[in-house]
């Protein structure tokens, strides 16, 4: 007997869900878990559901559901997503698959055609992610509209600290044209995103190890273009496989962005589940803060997914906190001090988590990585002396 297929079906305009019904119904393996005729209805109930596939079902291709399949497949970049036209693509499949389809069903055809071509795209899917049944990991954003925020520098130490607390992590430089994750961690760019690129799918685990630079901390790298001409290389397609292999082979993926809303960083925050968003003390920084957070309101991005990071905290630049969540509308929830020692870190390529974890940065650093690590802080590689120092540490941070 044929292993059991679990199907989420959304119907676009036009759809004759009679149809729909009568083709997927002829076979008793495939079976409809979730159904929606409605792009208004709540999509993050309905596309969380347990399945193997989501079939986007229309009459012909239209806009509406080429935005159908964007939303399921960035939803859950691991699953894949079926177009089935009850008439002619009209020879728009090339525009079917820029967004997000893996494969198209023209009605009518036999059950056993049908079946096949899902039990085709399921196996194909999975073999491109390698999907070992290890659950999907958490994707952050880190975000700053403005340049010179300390993006990296964030990146690198939350992606350093949560290696501390002995997870698995990755760490992503998405800033292609000038990215300093590599320089910032002390790493040789052997490998990069590009080389990844240019080998092409599939981009299964095996080949992302491949690609991957590891730091002492344990920290996994995938490292930006050498070269501001590579960045084109980088498709949005493959960024997407990319961000779906990574989650099934760590505990979390953390993607460093460059400045702005760009195709790249759009796609990212799409599939991610977290943001982490960097602002300064100083009116342009805060300006285009307030900006990205209502970008990502206007995308719908959950605001309690937002975590809002002040860098540079203690500036005497005549701007209080309290102006800070005048400006923005909310409270920074973490704030990282001016401390002489980043700047040294950052020359030494060590970040300050490790190399100066007693500083307030470093404090500060770890108290971000809290809001995504449930195990507790490793202990510090200090001598036995500093223990009375390290338990205090942890009391106070328990008490926060």
């Amino acid at each position: 007997m044929s292993e059991q297929i679990r199907a989420i079906v959304i119907l676009s305009e036009g759809a004759n869900p009679h149809v729909v019904d009568s083709a997927l119904g002829a076979d008793p393996s495939i079976e409809v878990v979730g159904y929606s005729d409605s792009l208004d209805q709540d999509w993050q109930n309905l596309l969380s559901e347990q399945s193997d596939i989501v079939i986007v079902a229309c009459e012909s291709y239209s806009e509406r559901a080429a935005h159908m399949i964007d939303r399921a497949s960035k939803q859950r970049p691991d699953r894949p997503v079926v177009l089935m036209a009850q008439s002619s693509p009209n020879g728009l499949l090339r525009q079917a698959f820029e967004s997000g389809a893996d494969d198209v069903i023209a009605l009518p055809q036999p059950p056993d055609a049908i079946r096949f071509l899902l039990e085709k795209v399921i196996a194909r899917r999975k073999g491109s992610a390698s999907v070992t049944g290890k659950s999907t990991a958490p994707l952050i954003c880190v975000l700053g509209p403005k340049g010179g925020t300390g993006k990296t520098l964030v990146a690198a130490n939350l992606a350093v600290a949560l290696a501390r607390r002995d997870m698995n992590v990755v760490l992503v430089d998405l800033d292609l044209q000038f990215g300093d994750i590599g320089l910032s961690l002390g790493l040789s760019p052997t490998r990069t995103m590009y080389d990844l690129m240019k080998a092409g799918p599939p981009f299964d685990h095996e080949k992302l190890e491949r690609h991957l630079i590891e730091h002492s901390s344990g920290v996994k790298v995938l490292v930006a273009p050498t070269r501001p001409d590579h960045a084109s290389a980088v498709s949005i397609d493959y960024l997407r496989d990319v961000y779906a292999s990574l989650r099934t082979m760590c505990d979390i993926v953390i993607v460093d962005t460059p400045p702005g809303f760009t195709p790249e960083v759009i796609a990212t925050i799409d599939v991610s589940t977290s943001a982490v968003m960097i602002g300064m003390l100083d009116s342009l920084s805060l300006k285009n803060t307030k900006l990205g957070i209502e970008t990502l309101d206007l995308m719908g991005y959950p605001t309690e997914n937002v975590a809002l990071v002040l860098n540079r905290a203690d500036s005497r630049v005549g701007i209080t906190h309290d102006d800070v969540a005048a400006i923005i509308g909310r409270q920074p929830d973490v704030l990282v001090p001016s401390d002489r020692e980043i700047p040294r870190s950052v020359n030494e390529g060590t970040p300050v988590v490790a190399s100066r974890e007693r500083s307030d940065a470093a404090k500060a650093f770890r108290e971000l990585a809290e809001r995504y690590a449930k195990t507790p802080p490793r202990g510090p590689a200090a001598p036995a002396s500093a223990d009375s120092g390290d338990k205090r540490t942890l009391l106070a941070r328990r008490r926060r």
